[in-house]
This record gives structure tokens, sequence and C-alpha cells, in this order.
């Protein structure tokens, strides 16, 4: 697929999704008639208190998950299960610690039946879009934890999906560290033109990447609350829009 076709693909549609889990033995609803549009594109991040049910939207759009009633239309058709159009990083980047950074890269590629040196060649893009040219040849004992998250962003990307999950893939890093890594997502997903669908418990990190932020309600049968992020690209966390969309999430969250 060109990177122009891509461009125009991966529009998620979610349609009077539900999820229930058992507990003690009775079920216990996370997820209740939730619709969502997600234009091609778009970057969504997804907040909510702890138990509200972003990791299981995202685990349900993955596919790793099945919805007890309701459907997932991507690019106008269902889905079910895992597929190639989607790709999922975790908190942890889960690398193959036998394999170096470049093969770890390469892999998907070639799980997918292409061979060997060629999944090597295209990986070497995706070393040199997260800045680890001089680290292909290592192993994930040798790197920091932030450099191990940028070759899982790069494994991920690496298999060119329309739409790219991410479940608080920056949790486990340090503040600076953390800061980085998002500057880079930013710049990762302008160059790549991939909708990006992140769960995250930092607020002001769903400002710096969002187009706009998915609210999930905190009570069962709330209703789920969107803002649209219209600031310009880079971001300036201490703009006064930039500081006043902040002090909205937290009043919205009781933090203020």
């Amino acid at each position: 697929m060109s990177h122009a076709q891509q461009s125009v693909r991966g529009e998620v549609a979610i349609r009077h999704l539900s999820k229930s889990f058992t507990l003690n033995g009775e079920p216990l609803p996370v997820l209740r008639d939730v619709n969502l549009n997600i234009r091609s594109g778009e970057s969504l991040a997804i907040v909510g208190a702890s138990g509200s049910g972003k990791t299981t939207l995202l685990r349900v759009l993955a596919g790793l998950e099945a919805a007890d009633a309701g459907e997932v239309l991507i690019d106008g058709k269902a889905v079910h299960g895992v597929g190639a159009e989607r790709a999922v990083i975790f908190q942890e980047p889960r690398l193959l610690p036998w394999l170096t950074v470049l093969d770890n890269i390469a892999f998907g590629l070639e799980t997918r039946g292409t061979s060997r040196d060629e999944a090597r060649a295209h990986a070497r893009r995706y070393v040199k879009l997260v800045g680890l040219q001089q680290f292909e040849n290592a192993y994930p004992r040798q790197l920091s934890g932030g450099m191990a998250q940028r070759v899982g962003i790069a494994r991920a990307l690496a298999v060119q999906p329309e739409i790219l999950l991410l479940d608080e893939p920056l949790g486990a890093l340090d503040a600076m560290t953390k800061i980085g890594m998002q500057q880079e997502l930013a710049r990762i997903w302008r160059d790549e033109e991939v909708t990006t669908i992140l769960v995250t418990h930092d607020l002001e990190e769903a400002i710096y990447l969002a187009d706009r932020i998915l609210i999930l309600p905190r009570e069962k049968g709330g209703e789920s609350k969107f803002i649209d992020i219209d600031l310009q690209r880079p971001r300036d966390r201490s703009a006064p829009e930039f500081v006043r969309l902040r002090e909205e999430l937290l009043r919205i969250f009781g933090l203020h």
C-alpha cells in the first residue's frame, strides 16, 4: 500500500458497543452502548477514571476482546478479531530478546511472508524514523526504556497499519523521557498520517497528542464527552489555551 493510499484509509465507526465482565458470578458492565466515529488520520485520546473501560474499548478495537453487543467498522466493513489494518503498542514494548533492534522491527513483516532481506531493508526506514540508526544491531537488554519503546513503535509502524492503537505506551517512562517520546509520537503521527487511538491516564499527554479527547464516564450509563483540541502543532504546553484545556480536564475529573 502506498503512503498516499494509506492516508485516506483508517476510518473507524463503533456502533452500540457493550461489554461486561463477570465478578463474583454477577455481570459487571464496563462499556454500555458506546457510539463513536473516528476520522481517517485523526489522533484520538481516550481518558477516564480507573474502571471506566478505556483499555477494554481499545482491546475490542484491536480484536483482542469480543464485544457482547454492537460492532466495530473499519472503512465501512465490520471487523472481528485481529487484522492487518490495525497494530497495537502496549505499555511494555514486548520485544523478542534474542533479536536485534532491526530484526525485532522486521519480525512482523517476516511473519506476513515478506522475505528476510526485504523485511530488513524496509525495517531500516523505521529504525531511522525513530532515531535508532546507531542501535540497529543492539539487543533489547542493551536499550533504555525509552529506546525499547521506540523499537515497539517502529515495529508497529513497519507493517504500515491504517490504525495505530496505543495502550498507555509511555506510562512506564520517567518524566523527561516521556516528554521526549510524546514529541516523537507527534512527529511520527504527522509523518505517517496514520489514524491513532491512544489510551492514557496523562491528561497533558492527551492534550499534547490528540485532535479530540474522548472522556469515558465514571458512572455506568453516564454520558461520554468529547473535547476538541484545536491547537497549532507543535504544541506549547505553556501556551494559555493549552493551560486552559488542562484546567478544564482537571475540573471534569474533580481534580481542581
